[in-house]
């Protein structure tokens, strides 16, 4: 069976201004012409239109000449006041730098008079300790502050990132003038650097000091990996390799040019779509979050079952995710079912109903869909602002089948409570909706075979869980043995509420001898504001905060603990009750001592596995209730460690069989 895993887009775009012959221009036709006729689109080769010219006379020649001359002053003249501006701003960067630095020295004498004054106090006995103290420690910041100040005053460095920007659009200049590089590829390498500015001074920090020739190496191989998104890891892709034959796609009233790059993914392959004309849609730092998303993923779609149809390629199932590929639908049932995608079913997977993307209707028409058919309330009419339509309510309204990925609600209380006023549209289509939970990689987390731990273990010989233990004491200086009970924390974003029921939490069991490590993961700065605040209100030896996660320390935690806090058992993205599971830790949900209604079950026969054995192991058990179960009955609590250790709710478990059944019943239909 062949399917299309996914519709994300991922593009190597070119720089813009591409030449008129990858543009093919339509005639204008109406609307409903564009509906009946949209998919003649045929493949082109590399060597296809070219313009020839005839009939130039001398003076003809002679005037082309005068102009390049022209070009050239003015590209010298541009390239001049660019770098007079450069220099400016540098300068400018430089005394912003030294000025900070004499002004941390200045504070530094005002300090040690007010040190030395109180020294003197404290000799003479009218002095406070305390404040002496207190004093002394801000000497000691301060000092560490300027020594990091004058250490990067030294090295050169210190500078923000557009700082290091400007410095390489000035060794951009330096390398036109020297003749390495023509004023063209100038403009393409500034380019390069202003669109990718963050990624341009991480990349380019550590290498602005070496010599023209090298730097120029490292521009070249940035550019050619900056066509695509920043985020992507091109290094990931094996065999990556264009195809030489490209192909037209159809969007905003016009065929344009596509080349489409093949690769393989993790044995899996993979065809990426380059635009030519709109290159600067999926030329971005992010996949999405811009303001011209829904065009960017129109183009996208459109495009990719242009590609499909005109590569002879028939799938059983295409498999579209949330609104961003949503359009999908729609446009398969309204365009391409008849152009030999009969068999062709379509599956809709949606993480959630938070973001559906609500247009105006005639931005429909972009893609070739007709906007007075598909404005309806059946369709794509959003139920509330009735005069918009909503792309996410037609992924679901023409798909075969929707798979809601959720690992604690079920179906019945998805529609009733996390609809987002898509209650009606999941009531009429409620057949056709399955729930999924979420997973986690077992290749990278299974305690059996994990290398980062210093003994593995599993279900079946638990010894090297004491050792991980042990390990991760000995590693944040926790005193105590294997005997003790220690609680893992993990933390993305928390808020007023959840700081006070993590706050509560906490100092109950560290009155009762646990041990807590409360690990920060979030790049939110007011969560990371209250966590040091609550740190500092913790001095006390049975707690560590770690606020420098990496990968090692991440699988010891889970190893070494014998419950992970968590905020809730829906975690899409940190999977942290999962991996609890796994790893022999019992995931329990922060709440206030004695409040155990917090986490509410639905009852709904509709759940998944993982809601099940939550329900009837941890979901209404506070950490309180946990701590008496392992002082009071230890072997009850083991065989439930035991028994969540045997469970399977990786990916490759019940998501993925909950998949399999849908693209199996589709095909039937």
């Amino acid at each position: 069976m062949l399917t299309m895993t996914s519709l994300n887009a991922v593009t190597i775009p070119l720089p813009p201004n591409p030449t008129a012959a990858l543009r093919k221009p339509l005639r204008p036709r109406p609307v409903s012409c564009l509906r009946k006729n949209r998919g003649g689109n045929g493949l082109y080769n590399e060597g296809s239109p070219h313009v020839e010219s005839k009939g130039l006379d001398n003076m003809e020649i002679h005037q082309s000449s005068n102009g390049e001359l022209e070009v050239k002053r003015n590209n010298i003249g541009q390239l001049f006041r660019e770098a007079q501006q450069n220099i400016l701003y540098l300068n400018k960067q430089r005394l912003v730098a030294v000025e900070e630095l004499n002004k941390a020295n200045r504070e530094k004498q005002l300090l040690l008079d007010r040190i030395e004054r109180l020294e003197v106090e404290k000799q003479a006995g009218v002095g406070e300790v305390e404040e002496l103290d207190k004093a002394n420690r801000e000497k000691q910041l301060l000092l560490d502050r300027i020594e990091r100040l004058e250490a990067e005053k030294q090295a050169g460095v210190g500078k923000d990132k557009l700082s290091l920007c400007w410095e390489l659009l000035l060794r951009i200049d330096s390398m036109v003038l020297s003749g390495m590089i023509s004023a063209g590829e100038a403009s393409d390498f500034r380019r390069l650097v202003m669109d990718h500015k963050v990624i341009v001074a991480d990349a380019f920090n550590e290498i602005l000091q070496k010599k023209d020739a090298e730097l120029l190496a490292e521009l070249l191989h940035f550019s050619d990996r900056s066509k695509k998104y920043a985020i992507m890891d091109l290094d990931e892709v094996q065999g990556l390799q264009e195809i030489k034959a490209g192909f037209y796609s159809y969007f905003n009233g016009q065929q344009h040019g596509n080349r489409i790059w093949t690769g393989v993914v993790s044995g899996i392959g993979v065809s990426f779509i380059e635009p030519l004309y709109y290159s600067s849609f999926f030329s971005r730092e992010k996949v999405y979050g811009y303001s011209d998303d829904f065009e960017r993923f129109t183009y996208f779609s459109r495009a990719s079952l242009d590609y499909i149809v005109k590569s002879g390629k028939q799938p059983d199932v295409l498999h579209i995710h949330n609104w961003e590929t949503a359009i999908v639908g729609p446009l398969f049932w309204d365009i391409y079912v008849n152009q030999g995608l009969g068999g062709t079913r379509i599956l809709l997977t949606c993480h959630d109903f938070d973001s559906q993307c609500l247009e105006q209707p005639d931005k429909l028409s972009l893609c070739g869909l007709d906007p007075p058919r598909l404005h309806r309330p059946d369709r794509l009419q959003d139920n509330t602002k009735t005069h918009l339509v909503n792309i996410l309510k037609g992924g679901i309204v023409y798909s075969n089948k929707v798979v809601i990925v959720s690992s604690m609600n079920s179906k019945g209380r998805i529609i009733s409570s996390f609809s987002h006023q898509l209650k009606p549209t999941l009531s009429i289509h409620q057949d056709k909706l399955v729930i999924a939970p979420y997973g986690f990689d077992k290749s990278t987390w299974d305690p059996s075979k994990d290398n980062f731990l210093p003994k593995n273990y599993s279900a079946e010989d638990m010894k090297g869980k004491t050792v991980c233990k042990v390990a991760l004491q000995q590693h944040l200086a926790l005193s105590g043995s294997a005997s003790s009970i220690l609680v893992g924390c993990f933390f993305a974003e928390l808020s007023e509420i959840d700081m006070e029921n993590l706050k509560a939490v906490v100092q109950n069991a560290i009155r009762r001898g646990v041990q807590v490590i409360i690990v920060e993961i979030s790049k939110n700065s007011i969560t990371n504001k209250k966590l040091e605040s609550f740190q500092e209100l913790l001095k006390d030896q049975n707690v560590r905060f770690i606020n420098r996660l990496g990968e090692a320390i991440s699988h010891l935690v889970f190893a070494g603990s014998d419950i992970i806090l968590c905020q809730s058992f829906h975690e899409p993205d940190l999977q942290v009750p999962l991996k609890a599971l796994k790893y022999g830790a019992a995931p329990i949900a922060v709440t206030p001592t004695d409040d155990i209604s917090r986490n509410f079950v639905d009852y709904d026969y509709e759940r998944t596995k993982f809601s099940q054995f939550i329900s009837s192991n941890f979901g209404k058990m506070s950490l309180s209730q946990a701590l008496d179960e392992i002082e009071n009955n230890p072997s009850r609590w083991n065989r439930k460690i035991l028994a969540a250790m045997a469970m399977d709710f990786s990916w490759d478990a019940e998501c993925c069989d909950v998949h399999v059944s849908a693209y199996t019943a589709i095909k039937k239909l």
